[in-house]
C-alpha cells in the first residue's frame, strides 16, 4: 500500500499548491502545461470529464437521509469497528486539523470525526454524512478515485477537479472483508491541503490494518461461540462431519481433513466437500453441520460447454447443477489441463488475461468459484482436488479447441493449451 503520497519529504506546499493549480486550470480547458499530473490524476481526470461534470462548481451531492444512513451503518461490517479507527486519530485530529470519514463500498459516508472547526468547512463542501463521494458525483477525489482504481490515493490541493476542493488534501484506502477480499469500504483522512504531513499515508495504513486485523478477530470470536453452542450436539454425532458458519468458514471438524472454508451451505442444496464427497447441510445454531449424504467420498465434475457453461457435480448419492461464468468455465478448463501439477496464481493470469499483472483478480474469481463448487479447489498452486474426477463435454463441436467456449476466449495463451491437450489427446469428450 506504499508510496501513494503526493507529496515528498520538504515539499514546499504553498508553491506546490499554485503549480498544480495553473497546471489545473491548463489540463482542464484543453491548453498546454508544462507540468503534467501524476498518472492517476490524469486518468481520473479523464473519466471525470467523460462524465460532464463541471469542475468549477460544486456539483449536486444530494445527501441520503438520516434514516437511510442509520440503515446503511448497520448494514455494514465496519460498524463493529468504527470505535477503533476513531482512537487511531482522536489523539491527533485537533491539533492535526483532520478528519476521519469511513465510507461504504458504494462511496457513502456513514461516519465521520475530528477537528470541530474542519467539520464545520467539510459541510459547506458536502463532505458529510449521506453524501456519496464518488469520481461520478463529485470528481475526482481521494475516495472516489480509491473506488476507481481499487487501490490507496492522495490527493493535494489541484490534483482535485473541482476547485471547491482545493483547498484540501484527502488520503484514502479501500478496507476489504479479510474473510473473503469483498470490498467493505473506504478508510479517509481530510484537511486543509497546507496542513498536510508525509505521514498521513502511515496513519490511513495504519487504520485500514487495524480495521481488518479487528473484522478478523471478531470472525474468530463468532466461530468460538458457534463451537460453544454446537458442542451438546456434536458429542452426540458419529461420524465424519464439519461444523461451518453461514460463511462456509470451518469451525469444527471431526474425522476429515478440511480447508478452513467450504462453499456457502445453501438449504436443500447437496455441497461438494472432498473427503466428504456431496453432503446435505443441516441448520445448526447460527450455522451448518456437514455430513455425508452416503458412502462414496470421490466427486465427478462434468463441466458442460455444450451451449451457455455450466458445471454438474456427482457424488455419493447427490448431483447438483449449477450455472458458471466464461470466465469460471475457463478456471476449470485450465485446472482440468494442468493436472496434478497445478497452476499458480500468476501463470494462470498469463493464460487467461495475457500477463501476469491480474494476480489478484485471479484470486478473486477462484475465491467465487469455490462458493459455488466448494473445496474442490486446492492452492499454491491451483489445482483439483484428489477426490475429484473432471469431465469436459463440448457436445457436437469437432474438438474442445472448436466448442464455443474456447473460440470465444480473449486469451490466445489459453487456445494454445487447449490445442496442445488436443494433440495429445489429452482431453477427450
Amino acid at each position: 500500500m506504499s508510496n501513494f503520497s503526493a507529496i515528498t519529504p520538504g515539499t514546499d506546499l504553498p508553491r506546490y499548491a499554485r503549480e498544480l493549480s495553473r497546471m489545473h486550470d491548463a489540463v482542464i480547458a484543453g491548453s498546454r502545461s508544462g507540468m503534467r499530473p501524476r498518472d492517476i490524476v490524469a486518468r481520473s481526470w479523464s473519466r471525470v470529464l467523460e462524465s460532464g461534470l463541471d469542475p468549477d462548481g460544486s456539483n449536486v451531492r444530494d445527501p441520503m437521509s438520516v434514516d437511510e444512513v442509520q440503515r446503511r451503518r448497520r448494514r455494514s461490517p465496519l460498524s463493529s469497528v468504527i470505535d477503533e479507527l476513531e482512537q487511531v486519530i482522536s489523539a491527533v485530529a485537533d491539533v492535526s486539523q483532520l478528519l476521519l470519514v469511513v465510507t461504504d463500498a458504494e462511496g457513502v459516508i456513514l461516519w465521520r470525526m475530528g477537528a470541530a472547526n474542519v467539520r464545520r468547512r467539510a459541510d459547506s463542501l458536502g463532505f458529510s454524512e449521506g453524501a456519496e463521494w464518488t469520481e461520478a458525483r463529485v470528481g475526482t477525489n481521494a475516495i472516489g478515485t480509491a473506488l476507481a482504481e481499487s487501490a490507496p490515493v492522495q490527493l493535494f490541493s489541484a490534483e482535485h477537479f473541482e476547485q471547491s476542493q482545493h483547498p484540501w488534501y484527502c488520503t484514502a484506502a479501500p478496507i476489504h472483508d479479510p474473510r473473503t477480499g469483498e470490498l467493505l469500504g473506504i478508510v479517509d483522512v481530510s484537511g486543509p491541503a497546507l496542513t498536510l504531513h508525509p505521514t498521513i499515508t502511515a496513519l490511513v495504513e495504519t487504520g485500514v490494518r487495524l480495521a481488518e486485523s479487528q473484522l478478523w478477530r471478531h470472525h474468530e470470536h463468532r466461530l468460538d461461540r458457534l463451537r460453544t453452542a454446537a458442542a451438546p450436539l456434536l458429542a452426540s454425532v458419529r461420524g465424519p462431519l464439519l461444523l461451518v458458519d453461514e460463511h462456509g468458514w470451518v469451525a469444527h471438524t471431526s474425522g476429515v481433513t478440511s480447508r478452513a472454508r467450504i462453499a456457502v451451505p445453501r438449504s436443500e442444496r447437496a455441497l461438494a466437500v472432498p473427503g466428504l464427497g456431496l453432503c446435505m447441510p443441516e441448520r445448526i445454531s447460527d450455522g451448518w453441520l456437514i455430513r455425508p449424504a452416503g458412502d462414496n467420498t470421490r466427486l465427478t465434475i462434468r463441466l458442460d460447454l455444450t451451449g451457455t457453461p455450466a458445471v454438474e457435480l456427482t457424488g455419493a448419492d447427490a448431483q447438483w447443477r449449477s450455472a458458471l461464468t466464461s470466465r469460471h468455465a475457463e478456471i476449470l478448463l485450465l485446472l482440468n489441463l494442468s493436472g496434478p501439477q497445478g497452476v499458480t496464481a500468476a501463470a494462470m493470469s498469463q493464460a487467461i488475461y495475457g500477463d501476469a499483472e491480474h494476480v489478484v483478480t485471479v484470486r478473486a474469481e477462484v475465491s467465487r468459484l469455490r462458493r459455488t463448487l466448494g473445496a474442490v479447489i486446492e492452492s499454491q498452486p491451483y489445482r483439483l482436488a484428489e477426490s475429484v474426477d473432471m469431465t469436459i463435454d463440448f457436445g457436437a463441436a469437432a474438438s474442445l479447441s472448436d466448442c464455443a467456449l474456447v473460440r470465444a476466449s480473449s486469451s490466445p495463451a489459453l487456445r494454445e493449451l487447449v490445442a496442445r491437450a488436443v494433440d495429445s489427446n489429452q482431453v477427450r469428450n
